[in-house]
């Protein structure tokens, strides 16, 4: 009792009451020798939806707005995006994709017809943001477009029309009709998503039907044109639904799939979610137990995967991750905006060193969602704009986009407990980029401890060591419109290189990043 009492009391505080570590350090081995596969970039990949304030007032503000824009796309945005490096943007859902018709949004912006938005609070979409704009958009940012066709609600020759509208560059309707709209060349885009959660939003249908309607319209997607090849992703599992992964990789012929899904959020209970940034530490901890949840979810998803692709050709694409909470008070609920504070960080830190470790699977994958909805890396309100915690972990760790992984090993003696339950403190994930320099990212979950961390580097021959650190005071702590930069990076001095050895103290709710060369 006294102990749940002095627990209680803690959380919450400063880190500095802290200081004293965890009794046992946490041996890590970073290995010299194992070829890892490449970590893809896309790995860091991101969602925008038509919901709430994601596109309107979050990416697009129209071209008449007197926030700084190109053809309506906030040029702030577009600064902090590519300074993230974001490497690929899904769209336009999410639930709506599957209520979304694609002619609706091209053509001359007055002529379009509006609709309703029936999935996120009923408002009305006039369709002012479409494909022209999306697309466009992607190349101001850098980024691969991720389209997620209507399955739901659409035809197969309404989706096979807009891939020939996106991607071919011959004589065909579908080009003319492009080229009338006001754009000539095609844009060439790859990743195209087959509806969206078809066991849910997308049609609620059963595993064995789905893989039916995608070898459909898989069929009839491909780029007339025969470049480019573009990637079919399925509509994939709800979390922990193994027989969907299964029913999928066994019914789908693999020269029609390059890709299948796995959505999962860090919801401690779908009828209770909870604050966003007025959290217990018991919250807290169940939201790390669902998030920790994704590295057991991929392991046996890829099990799946490798009894029907030994060679590992289709791709697992985690396109939906991220927290979920309660909406902020007096915000429309439909509209799922939420705050972002250090815990979110940790999420985003656990989750990424996750998906890196399982880089022979994982491909691709995008948090949800990129701008005022669920765990952005923006907020925006009219003509102010924040970066979140989370926006700093993915800026922070874009160093391991497209660098080849370092397997390791962590020896987690260190755990971080609550009653009988108990979670690693300690995540990890290494990777060595082409130019020779490694990196290694580390997070410690623990609110109250700071990490002992012994990394054994032997055969690297590496000299110096740099780093930047997030964190802050409390696990609430987050970024506001009136102090927007109460958590960001900061150079981190706890780590010493004697050698092959690197000891580092992790502070407690901390994020780190090492640079080793």
């Amino acid at each position: 009792m006294k102990a749940t009492l002095l627990r209680k009391f803690a959380f919450g505080l400063t880190l500095a009451a802290f200081s004293a570590q965890a009794q046992n350090p946490v041996s890590i081995t970073v290995s010299s020798s194992a070829q890892g596969p490449v970590i893809s970039k896309y790995i860091y990949s991101h969602f925008a939806e038509h919901l709430g304030h994601s596109i309107y007032g979050g990416f697009y503000v129209g071209d008449t707005s007197k926030i700084p824009n190109t053809n309506g796309i906030r040029n702030d945005v577009v600064a902090a995006l590519r300074k993230m490096k974001i490497p690929s943007l899904r769209w336009p859902g999410g639930c709506f994709a599957d209520t979304y018709h694609w002619r609706d949004g091209v053509g001359p912006k007055d002529k379009r017809p509006a609709i309703v938005n029936r999935w996120w609070g009923g408002v009305t979409e006039d369709n002012s943001f479409g494909t022209h704009d999306f697309l466009n958009m992607c190349e101001l940012l850098g980024a691969d477009p991720y389209v997620a066709g209507n399955v739901g609600s659409g035809t197969v020759q309404e989706l096979a029309d807009w891939v020939q509208y996106a991607t071919s560059d011959s004589k065909n309707p579908m080009s003319d009709l492009r080229k009338a709209n006001g754009r000539d060349k095609p844009w060439g885009v790859r990743f195209w998503g087959v509806g969206n959660e078809a066991w849910g939003c997308g049609g609620n249908m059963t595993a064995e039907y789905y893989a039916n309607e995608f070898r459909k319209y898989s069929t009839f997607m491909a780029n007339s044109d025969g470049e480019g090849k573009i990637f079919r992703i399925a509509s994939g599992a709800n979390s922990g639904d193994y027989n969907w992964t299964e029913t999928l990789m066994k019914n789908i012929p693999h020269n029609l799939i390059e890709g299948i899904a796995l959505h999962h959020y860090a919801v401690i209970d779908w009828n209770n979610k909870s604050s966003a940034s007025e959290f217990s530490e018991k919250q807290y901890f169940q939201s790390m137990r669902q998030a920790l949840l994704m590295d057991s979810l991929v392991t046996k998803h890829a099990r799946i995967m490798d009894k029907y692709d030994p060679k590992k050709r289709i791709a697992l694409v985690v396109d939906e991750w991220g927290g979920w909470y309660d909406v902020e008070k007096g915000t429309n609920p439909g509209f799922l905006f939420q705050q972002n504070t250090m815990r979110d960080a940790l999420i985003a830190g656990t989750t990424l060193n996750i998906f890196n470790n399982h880089a022979d699977r994982v491909r691709m994958a995008n948090l949800a969602q990129c701008i005022n909805v669920l765990q952005s890396v923006i907020l925006t309100d009219q003509q102010k704009m924040i970066l979140t915690p989370t926006y700093h972990v993915m800026e922070m760790y874009n160093v391991h986009q497209d660098a080849t992984l370092l397997p390791l090993t962590i020896n987690n003696d260190t755990s971080y407990g609550m009653g009988n339950e108990k979670l690693p403190a300690v995540s990890a994930s290494a990777s060595k980029d082409k130019s020779g320099v490694v990196h290694i990212t580390l997070t410690n979950i623990d609110p109250a401890h700071q990490q002992k961390i012994a990394l054994n580097l032997s055969g690297l021959n590496l000299k110096n060591v740099s780093g930047r650190i997030l964190t802050s005071a409390k696990v609430q702590d987050h970024n506001t419109f009136t102090e927007p930069e109460k958590v960001k990076p900061v150079a981190f001095k706890g780590a010493s290189l004697k050698g092959s050895n690197l000891d580092v103290n992790l502070p407690p709710v901390s994020v780190v990043v090492l640079t080793l060369n």
